[in-house]
């Protein structure tokens, strides 16, 4: 049986409609997976030799066991921000003689499989290999790095239980970021020595291999409460209950004073508000509004004036960036049947530029108390703001002519992937990248005042420019339209 499900795979993945499509985004993440691969090997062949050089009076083995109690938060923040339960189609195999014990087993041991276990082992083992060299018990080591092993496949399998049970809320990340920064401040600030505790419980793994009978128990709990949680969605009709949810409703007569686009900024607002992925975006403004004060407040960065300016385009430019990059993809449920209404579709893109030129204008006012860490910071924000209303407004709509792949409104937002394609990867050169290059430039020939009159020059020739521009995005769109449609149509 398991063979066949690997067959099914195997052939789900070669098969699938977006398998093509997608074949740039597989080499990207390819190279990636290489990147990591090369990094945690790394890590794990020279971590004896470089805390043994560092600290030659303590011991390597000691203070790895220390130290993993960060290493536990950090996993489960990546795990439930990155790794997702693999599933596969299970509705036609439930039709089949087939018991369903035998397909949630096989789900969760092929998560055991994960690149994300697979990791920890490149430095779990040469770390481990190298302690036996050095003398270290050979038992004990085993045993101690098997306890890593099952620590790494409990965290696994403790993230897809965070996972069922955030899912269901707009806000899914809170729990687990509660949880983690809570334990991290707990032991930052020696309330309870979290650190400590976790590097005595490994320590006394490694002198008393008995006690990994402890961390065995905890992940067959573990397993058995994901396989109780998965078997009891297991039914044909799991997924056919409508959900019954009273549905708020909000004044929006203001908009008609935005003219012929005013029904389309009336479908975007209440698109927003209405759905999980695109109201949980909305809740990302604070990060961009607040970035800049994760880097101001330290010398370094206010040492470096030309750095401003990309805080300054992230900071007025995070909705634009977050709803921008997916248009016209947040429309793709009902594209085809937008497109077969009697409409210019002009007005519709120029309703998007208007909400997004909007939220710049907003985030910028409500930016101006950066203003407290120099008059400058302030100024590289306001030529910010314009070449984000002028330039990328402009060049986002273009990049979104592009898009091509299908968005699940009803998903989290919060790192989540779905419908994301090479566009997105792309678009961040010309948005983040080239803006900063060229204030940097400027700054470094000229000086700080002319680099930020450059910028704000570009931004007001996009905006004295844009009916032009407009003409241009809306041709690019009406050729790309039928591609579009068709695209949206397929299941991605």
């Amino acid at each position: 049986m398991i063979k066949q499900f690997l067959s099914l795979e195997w052939k789900s993945f070669f098969r699938s409609a977006s398998f093509e499509k997608s074949i740039v985004i597989k080499i990207i993440m390819g190279f990636f997976l290489l990147y990591f691969i090369a990094m945690f090997l790394g890590i794990g062949l020279v971590l004896y030799s470089g805390l043994k050089k560092a600290f030659p009076e303590q011991d390597p083995l000691l203070m790895v066991n220390k130290g993993l109690f960060y290493w536990i938060l950090a996993d489960l923040v990546f795990r439930f921000f990155f790794q997702k339960l693999p599933v596969m189609s299970v509705i036609p195999l439930l039709t089949l003689p087939i018991k369903r014990n035998k397909i949630v087993n096989f789900v969760l041991g092929k998560s055991a499989l994960s690149f994300f276990n697979i990791l920890p082992l490149l430095v779990i083992i040469p770390f481990g290999i190298k302690l036996i060299i050095e003398g270290y018990p050979q038992t004990a080591v085993l045993v101690w790095m098997l306890a890593l092993v099952l620590v790494t496949l409990i965290i696994n399998f403790l993230n897809f239980i965070f996972e069922s049970y955030s899912s269901e809320t707009e806000l899914s990340f809170l729990p687990i970021i509660l949880l983690v920064g809570g334990l991290y401040a707990l032991n930052h600030f020696n309330i309870i020595a979290f650190n400590e505790i976790v590097g005595k419980a490994f320590n006394a793994i490694y002198n008393t291999p008995f006690y990994i009978v402890i961390l065995v128990l905890l992940l067959v709990l573990v397993y058995w409460f994901n396989f109780k949680i998965l078997i009891q969605k297991l039914f044909l009709d799991s997924g056919l209950k409508t959900k019954i949810k009273e549905v708020s409703t909000s004044n929006l007569e203001w908009t008609k004073n935005f003219g012929d686009i005013a029904p389309f900024m009336k479908l975007d607002l209440k698109l927003i508000w209405r759905n999980k992925r695109t109201k949980s975006s909305v809740w990302l403004l604070a990060i961009g509004l607040l970035y800049g004060w994760f880097f101001y407040p330290q010398p370094t960065y206010q040492n470096l004036p030309w750095f401003s300016v990309f805080i300054g385009v992230f900071s007025t430019g995070i909705f634009l960036i977050n709803f921008g990059q997916f248009i016209p993809a947040w429309d793709s449920a009902y594209y085809k049947l937008l497109m077969s209404q009697n409409i210019k579709y002009e007005q519709y893109l120029k309703s998007k530029f208007t909400l997004m030129a909007a939220s710049v204008v907003i985030l910028f006012v409500l930016g101006i108390p950066y203003v407290f860490f120099g008059w400058k910071i302030l100024l590289a924000h306001f030529a910010a703001a314009i070449y984000n209303v002028g330039v990328n407004t402009h060049v986002i709509l273009w990049g979104g002519s592009f898009n091509r792949k299908k968005i699940d409104l009803s998903t989290k937002a919060a790192f989540n992937y779905q419908g994301t394609g090479v566009v997105q990867w792309l678009i961040g050169i010309p948005l983040l990248l080239l803006p900063m290059g060229l204030f940097a430039l400027f700054y470094f020939l000229v000086g700080f005042e002319i680099a930020c009159l450059v910028m704000g020059l570009l931004g007001v020739a996009g905006i004295v420019l844009h009916q032009k521009l407009m003409t241009l995005i809306t041709l690019k769109y009406l050729n790309s339209k039928y591609k579009m449609i068709d695209a949206f149509n397929q299941n991605n």
